[in-house]
């Protein structure tokens, strides 16, 4: 009798060993296709989610954008993510002004088409930012396929609830 208890123990201690494993494989999957794809668009965050409604009409509070970033300059009206020197929230707006700035790349000034001004006062100083603060250029969207993700961050409870189940269904799961 003892001996049937200490091998389901033995059992059950390998399944959720094995269960673990299989989660640290799906972990490490997903952050190799992040680091992959993020090569083959040539930027470090190819997917980003609209904050704010800065950019309405064309993109709303939740919309999933995609983004690239080729080689050459940057014009006028497309619309790019950037972010500023001590600061971690990327910005999603469009550019309205650029300029040569010789062998240091562009000078840039941007605008949210929902907002009366540019962004000089975001830029916390310089009145144009470089083009290597761009992180991205948008290249398509899905409406509102990142409001989950500003739902988790309004709501931290939300991502704990959502974590635990997560966890707990793992734990659970029987195969």
């Amino acid at each position: 009798m003892f001996a049937s208890v200490a091998g389901t123990v033995t059992q059950s201690w390998r399944r959720q060993a094995a269960q673990f494993v299989q989660m640290l494989q799906v972990i490490s999957l997903a952050l190799a296709v992040w680091k992959g794809v993020s090569l083959l668009t040539n930027t470090e965050s190819p997917v980003v989610v609209v904050l704010s409604g800065s950019m309405e009409p064309a993109f709303h509070r939740g919309d999933l954008l995609f983004l690239t970033m080729p080689s050459k300059p940057i014009e006028v009206g497309e619309i790019t993510v950037y972010k500023v020197p001590n600061t971690e929230i990327p910005i999603v707006h469009r550019v309205v002004e650029a300029r040569d700035n010789g062998k240091k790349g562009q000078l840039l000034l941007t605008k949210g088409d929902n907002n009366a001004d540019d962004d000089i006062m975001l830029y916390k100083g310089p009145r144009w930012i470089r083009d290597d603060q761009i992180v991205g250029r948008v290249r398509g969207f899905v409406p509102y396929a990142g409001y989950i993700t500003i739902l988790l961050n309004d709501y931290p409870a939300a991502k704990v609830v959502v974590l635990g189940l997560l966890g707990l269904s793992l734990l659970l799961e029987r195969e």
